[in-house]
């Protein structure tokens, strides 16, 4: 019981400070704010760093100097969206929950980038073509071989 207490004190407390920023570019929902693009791109120094990591958006600013990386490769990624490069890098669990204390607020929805439907389209068509294709190229490979050996073989037992 005194944890709800807690917890709702602490939403409480966010949703106030959101509402009294009075900016167009928050809006309270479900105590999330809502960070767009343009707002984003400009926290983009050492001493206003934001990133965006899977529509999230993280103010790492004090990150920046403990970074086993080093600070330049977060600095390049500053103010944009910077899921592919934390991906690529393959961050570990840990990396992963430190995430959550540098957590601000969510990238709106009109920026988020939109899955494509002709992607899911030709991975689909391309699973049902790939399952022939995988037994039809070897058996094809493999008549083909055989019929060389009988050639060569026949060919050589009449000389």
């Amino acid at each position: 019981m005194g944890e709800e207490v807690k917890e709702n004190t602490i939403n409480r407390d966010c949703s106030s400070v959101a509402n009294t920023m009075g900016d167009a570019n928050h809006t309270v929902d479900s105590d999330v704010k809502y960070y767009t693009l343009e707002e984003i791109k400009t926290h983009n120094t050492s001493k206003n760093t934001w990133l965006i990591i899977h529509d999230k958006v993280y103010d790492i600013r004090s990150f920046l100097e403990e970074h086993p990386g080093g600070e330049e490769v977060l600095l390049e990624q500053a103010g944009g969206d910077a899921t592919e490069s934390f991906e690529d890098v393959g961050h570990s669990t840990d990396a992963r929950e430190m995430l959550i204390q540098y957590y601000i607020g969510e990238l709106h929805m009109n920026d988020r980038k939109k899955e494509s439907t002709t992607e899911t389209l030709i991975t689909t068509s391309g699973e049902g073509s790939s399952s022939w294709t995988t037994w039809l190229i070897p058996a094809v490979a493999a008549v083909v071989i055989g019929i060389m050996y009988r050639y060569y073989m026949l060919e050589h037992k009449s000389s």
